[in-house]
Formats: C-alpha cells, sequence, structure tokens
C-alpha cells in the first residue's frame, strides 16, 4: 500500500512539475515577444511596418494566406515579431528579385526553417543551403535535361491518364460523386513513383493499401510541419511526445519504412542485374552513391526521395484539382478548352478510346494548346502550389524600398497574395481570365518575380515542363472525353493551410460522357 501510495505521489510530482515547467515556457515566451513587440514598435526606425507577432498566425491560421492578403493590400511589405527575430512578408516583385537572385547570396534558407523542416524533409533538396542543395541540383538538372526522362515520363503521364479516365468513366455510368482531388493525387502520386523511383505503386486501383497509408502519413506530416511555423511550443510537444508532434512521429515512421524498404529493394535489383532500366531518377542517384556511399546515405537518398515526391505529387494534383474547380466556375472555359484540343489534334476513329487517345498527345501537339496552357497558368496565378516560401538573412541587408533587414530576421514571399493583388496584375486580378496570358492566340509568359508559382532566380523549379507535361496530358485528356460539373453548384472551395495548397476536405465533382468523343 505504502508502495503504491509513493509511486502515485512521485507521479503526481512528476505531472506537476512538467505543467509548471510548461506554464513557465509559455509565460517567459509570450512575455519575450510582448517585450520585443514594444521595444521594436518604439525603435521601428527604418524598418518594415509592425502588424503584430507570431501569435496572429496562430489566430489565423486556418484562413493565414488570405490573411497575408488583407495584410498586403495594406503594407506590400510587412513584419511580425517572434521572441527571437523579425518575420517579413513581401508580396513586391522588385523585393521578391532582390532576395531570389540579385542578393541569392545573403538569404538561405536559415536555420530557423532547417530545424522546423528538416524531420520531414531532412536534408532534400526544399530544406538545405550550399553545397547539399548544389549537389542536389546538378544531379537533378542533369536528369531533367535528358531526352531519356522526358520521353519516359510523357509514356507514363499518359498509362496514367487512361487509368484515370477507366475510374472517371464508372463513375459517369453510375451518376455517382467523384471526389477529384483524391484521384488525382493518387494518379500523380503513381506516376511520380513510376518516373522517380521506378515502381508500380498503382494507389488508383485501390490495391496497394501499404501505398495509400504513406501517402496519408505524408500529406498529414505536411500540415504537422507546417504547422510548426505557428506554434511556439512545438519543440516542447515533440519531446513530451504530445498532440501533434506525437502524430507526426507515427508519421514519419510509416513513411520512413516505407522509403527504407523502396531504396532496398531498388538497390538489389540493380546489384542482381535484374533491373536493366536505368530511366528513373531513384536508380541514377543509387548510381551515384556507389561513387560517393560516405555523403549518398540511404538517410540521404530518403531525403531526397521525400523532396521529389512533394514536388512531383503535390504541385501538379493541387493544381489540377483548383483546375478543375475553376472550369466547373466557368464552364465556357472548360468549353474553350476542348475547343482547342480538337483543333490541334485529329483522332483517327481507331483511337477514340482512353489509351488510343493519351498515344496522341506528343510533344508537338501539347506545345499548340495554348489556351490549355493559359488556363493552368491561370489556375497557378491565383492558386499557387507552393503559396508561401522563406529565407533568411545571413548578413545585414537594405531591400530596394529602403527597409533594413537583421542578420538572422525571417523574409517571406506570398505566391497566393501576389496573385491577387492590383498592384500587379491590375484591377480584374481576382478574376479567373486564362486570356491575360495570351498575345494574338499564342501563350506569352510574364516575369518569374511577378509570377512565383515556380519559385525564381538559381532556384527556379527544375521541374516546370516537367510538371507542365503531366497536367496538360491529364487535363487533355480528362476532358476530352468528360464534361465536369460541381456537385453541388453553390460550394466553395477552401484551403487547407499547408506547405502545398491542398483544397480542404476534397472537390466532389459531377462527371459526364461527352457525346463527341
Amino acid at each position: 500500500m505504502t508502495t503504491e501510495l509513493t509511486t502515485n505521489m512521485i507521479f503526481f510530482y512528476s505531472l506537476a512539475f512538467i505543467f509548471a515547467a510548461i506554464l513557465i515556457y509559455i509565460t517567459a515566451s509570450i512575455a519575450s515577444i510582448l517585450t520585443i513587440f514594444i521595444k521594436e514598435w518604439i525603435q521601428n526606425s527604418g524598418q518594415a511596418p509592425i502588424i503584430g507577432t507570431v501569435l496572429d498566425l496562430l489566430i489565423h491560421f486556418n484562413t493565414l494566406f488570405d490573411y497575408h492578403l488583407k495584410n498586403a493590400r495594406k503594407h506590400p511589405t510587412f513584419r511580425l515579431l517572434r521572441s527571437t527575430h523579425s518575420e517579413l512578408f513581401t508580396a513586391d516583385p522588385v523585393i521578391v528579385e532582390h532576395i531570389l537572385k540579385s542578393s541569392f547570396t545573403k538569404y538561405s534558407k536559415g536555420e530557423f526553417n532547417y530545424s522546423i523542416m528538416s524531420d520531414l524533409f531532412g536534408d532534400g533538396i526544399f530544406a538545405v543551403d550550399r553545397e547539399k542543395w548544389r549537389h542536389q541540383r546538378k544531379l537533378a538538372s542533369y536528369e531533367f535535361s535528358t531526352r531519356v526522362l522526358r520521353d519516359f515520363s510523357c509514356t507514363v503521364f499518359r498509362s496514367n491518364s487512361a487509368k484515370l479516365c477507366e475510374k472517371i468513366s464508372d463513375a459517369a455510368r453510375e451518376g455517382t460523386l467523384i471526389d477529384m482531388q483524391d484521384l488525382l493525387m493518387k494518379s500523380t502520386l503513381d506516376s511520380i513513383f513510376k518516373v522517380g523511383f521506378g515502381v508500380e505503386l498503382d494507389t488508383l486501383s485501390g490495391s496497394n493499401e501499404q501505398g495509400i497509408r504513406f501517402s496519408k502519413a505524408f500529406d498529414d506530416s505536411n500540415f504537422i510541419t507546417f504547422h510548426r511555423f505557428v506554434d511556439l511550443f512545438w519543440k516542447v510537444k515533440r519531446y513530451l511526445n504530445i498532440g501533434l508532434e506525437a502524430k507526426l512521429k507515427r508519421n514519419l515512421k510509416v513513411i520512413d519504412d516505407f522509403v527504407f524498404q523502396l531504396i532496398r529493394r531498388k538497390r538489389e535489383l540493380m546489384k542482381s542485374g535484374f533491373e536493366r532500366s536505368k530511366e528513373d531518377i531513384l536508380s541514377r542517384f543509387l548510381m551515384a552513391s556507389e561513387e560517393d556511399p560516405e555523403k549518398m546515405t540511404d538517410k540521404y537518398l530518403r531525403d531526397i526521395i521525400l523532396n521529389f515526391l512533394i514536388a512531383g505529387k503535390d504541385t501538379s494534383a493541387n493544381t489540377l484539382t483548383w483546375f478543375f474547380y475553376m472550369l466547373c466556375k466557368h464552364p465556357l472555359v472548360q468549353e474553350k478548352i476542348v475547343m482547342e484540343i480538337k483543333e490541334v489534334i485529329a483522332v483517327p476513329e481507331d483511337h477514340r478510346n482512353f489509351r488510343g487517345f493519351a498515344e496522341c498527345l506528343t510533344e508537338e501537339v501539347l506545345e499548340k494548346m495554348h489556351y490549355l496552357h493559359a488556363a493552368l497558368t491561370e489556375t497557378l496565378r491565383l492558386y499557387p502550389a507552393v503559396p508561401l516560401d522563406g529565407k533568411s538573412a545571413e548578413e545585414d541587408d537594405v531591400l530596394p524600398n529602403g527597409f533594413k533587414m537583421k542578420k538572422g530576421d525571417g523574409i517571406s514571399y506570398m505566391a497566393y497574395a501576389m496573385g491577387r493583388m492590383t498592384e500587379i496584375w491590375g484591377e480584374n486580378a481576382e478574376e479567373f481570365m486564362p486570356e491575360r496570358w495570351l498575345q494574338n492566340g499564342k501563350f506569352q509568359p510574364q516575369s518569374s518575380f511577378k509570377f512565383v508559382a515556380f519559385h525564381a532566380g538559381p532556384r527556379l523549379c527544375l521541374g516546370k515542363e516537367f510538371a507542365y507535361r503531366q497536367m496538360k496530358i491529364l487535363a487533355a485528356v480528362l476532358l476530352f472525353f468528360f464534361r465536369f460539373k460541381l456537385g453541388d453548384e453553390s460550394y466553395i472551395a477552401t484551403y487547407r493551410t499547408m506547405f502545398t495548397l491542398h483544397v480542404d476536405k476534397g472537390l466532389p465533382l459531377l462527371a459526364f460522357q461527352r457525346s463527341c468523343a
């Protein structure tokens, strides 16, 4: 009895100590932020205007990117305060060019961003700088420039677009709703695993439970990791293994088990000589690891894989989801795209099936689809796949508008807000208008510092053309055979706040077979 009582008392005092420590940490953090806020407010000389603290980000987290937009309309560059540094946010293309190109060496991902992202992204290309970034950039740049990868990826995209059509065709015949985001996520996941890692994942069929669990764990980890930016106590939660951090830990185990198993199997196949093809990206990185095994460890390969995954799956699937949402809201644009498809491609009668039509979508044909390209780009303007991206100042600096940056300060460019700024896009900035990208019927690109959906400067996205090819093939095949409508015409899509712009709770659509197909 005495032993039991002693044990209970120890547990009680331990619990009380933990809660007291948390309370002290919370109080100290808030007091520190308020102290800095008052000090910075008084000494706000030559710096961007203060509109609040990191606590404001937590309050507005569910509508974070619209909160940024509201602030940017008052102050194109503003700042929020943390206990350790200032966080600047900008929607000014001139400043974007400054941090991403003109003064590229003065800005990095920084230790603060890396500490938040590294559990999920590790030392992958999106989380690192300098030597590791240059190493991965060089290898990836070579891969994306090869004709072999372009041809192989197009073959995979065509095949998977036909499989997606088969799924949608069943729903169209039965008149049942489809979750377009879920289908697109699975299709692009299958594509990136085949192109990137040489693996037939086949989550679209629903038969690969392990792959589906991996995908869900990855998406949830994306959300939880991004939430760390507004959670002052995520390190405490990680240490105590509670809340979202406990869930992240479980998700990371699912992710790591899956990816390390993939790497081991791939390496075994290559060593045995059974796998002759070296078309996929992972095979090339594995060959590079044989030349430098100390640097190219399995952990490093895991990080590279997950970074390629978010680039190849999330960005394309998210953009296509918003694209189909906008087409349902603007049915005239949907029909204009179908008209263009029919104008640029003569489909033989024996090819008027899913696979046959997909095979007709050659690179030359895709390049003629200017209106489709413009509609996808207009979608990215309003719904950028990466709505917010941040850097850290490596040294003191003065921005082009005269605002001072201190070493260690963060600065993020707000792609979501920039796409809606009248100062950048005119009075009709919030309208979905593919025609703004066309001149005499031809697509005309804009400055990458104004349209930052694919980053800009030395870190310009290597997979830009890769993403457009995938999106154009999927969109062309789906729209040639089906007309899409919202399941509920009054439905207003909202986003889930995370690194990539997911539609919250999916996109329920109805598909109707086109008689012309």
